[in-house]
């Protein structure tokens, strides 16, 4: 409420125990060691699969790529920790070309372990290649540490062109275009103005 004209000026209660409606931030060194012994519980929670998902290279604003030219099935790919997001697809070949090299340079680096033991699947890896991750040899513990997000240089994004190879047009294309667009805007007029001239010819004429 705002005060007008010459009045009382208000009390002001300013003693409320506010130290009980203040929140503060003390614990950030402790809040620090929770999330890495979180991080470290996770890691040996998966392992020996790797802590995160592999995602594709992304020039925004774009789509992400489709997995069905890497011949990876939907349902398959969020089990193998592949991110889907079946919303979207790329139309673009530059783009999804790397994507799908991605895709199959994961593929042939994922090992799969069988759901039962000594059934082995189409789709599972071989029995050296279990035993090999079992012991943890050549494991990575991360997916964007083998296959990293390469960023293209401004260079080789953007090319000039030279002066040289860009199509010789019209010399006088301003004039060209305002001639094209006067000759479609007075065929009526020039019509009528012939047919009218013509006719006082014949006349004439007789």
């Amino acid at each position: 409420m705002t005060i007008k004209h010459n009045q009382q000026i208000q009390h002001n209660h300013f003693r409320k125990d506010w130290q009980r409606r203040v929140r503060v931030h003390f614990d950030q060194p402790g809040r620090k060691s929770r999330r890495r012994n979180a991080r470290l519980q996770k890691a040996a929670a998966v392992a020996p699969r790797p802590v995160d998902k592999l995602r594709p290279i992304v020039r925004c604003p774009t789509l992400k790529y489709n997995r069905r030219e890497a011949g990876i099935p939907r349902k398959l790919a969020p089990t193998i920790g592949i991110a889907v997001d079946p919303r979207r697809s790329n139309p673009s070949v530059e783009s999804l070309a790397p994507n799908v090299e991605r895709l199959k340079a994961y593929r042939a680096r994922l090992i799969l372990f069988p759901r039962r033991a000594g059934q082995h699947k189409q789709l599972d890896s071989s029995k050296e290649d279990v035993d090999a991750a079992k012991r943890g040899d050549n494991i990575a513990r991360s997916a964007s540490a083998v296959l990293p997000v390469v960023n293209i240089t401004a260079e080789e994004a953007v090319g000039e062109v030279k002066r040289s190879d860009m199509p010789e047009g019209t010399k006088d294309a301003y004039r060209t275009l305002r001639l094209a667009r006067s000759d479609a805007r007075l065929v009526g007029v020039r019509e009528k103005r012939a047919k009218a001239k013509a006719e006082e010819a014949a006349a004439t004429k007789k």
